[in-house]
């Protein structure tokens, strides 16, 4: 199961962040996982509540946002959604294209909590 090693990859990742900003807990998340990224995603959430369970991390937020699959047809520039790498251009059936996007994995944000004061 590869997920648990990307899971474990953005922990540290994340770790390192909040080390190197002096933060102690991280209110939230934010992944951009590709649809073609070859990623499963139920395998991937498992896995991150394994590696969080029984951590600061385990209160931190989790979001989320699925990049879809689009590819540029090479014979006549078409811009089209793709379920797969080898799907058709839509406009002339040809095959050959360039990805344009789907493949992400990535951390796009990471947000400390902020410490509260209570004013009497």
């Amino acid at each position: 199961m590869h997920e648990l090693s990307l899971v474990m990859n953005i922990l540290e990742i994340a770790g390192e962040q909040m080390k190197a900003h002096h933060a102690h807990k991280l209110e939230r998340i934010e992944l951009e996982i590709g649809s073609l990224a070859g990623v499963e995603m139920d395998a991937f959430n498992f896995a991150w509540e394994a590696a969080v369970g029984g951590t600061d991390m385990a209160v931190t937020e989790k979001i989320i946002h699925q990049i879809p699959a689009k590819a540029r047809c090479l014979e006549c520039n078409l811009e089209y959604s793709i379920d797969h790498l080898f799907s058709p251009c839509p406009n002339c059936g040809e095959y050959l294209n360039e990805l344009l996007q789907g493949k992400e994995m990535r951390i796009k944000s990471l947000t400390k909590k902020k410490k509260k004061y209570n004013y009497v």
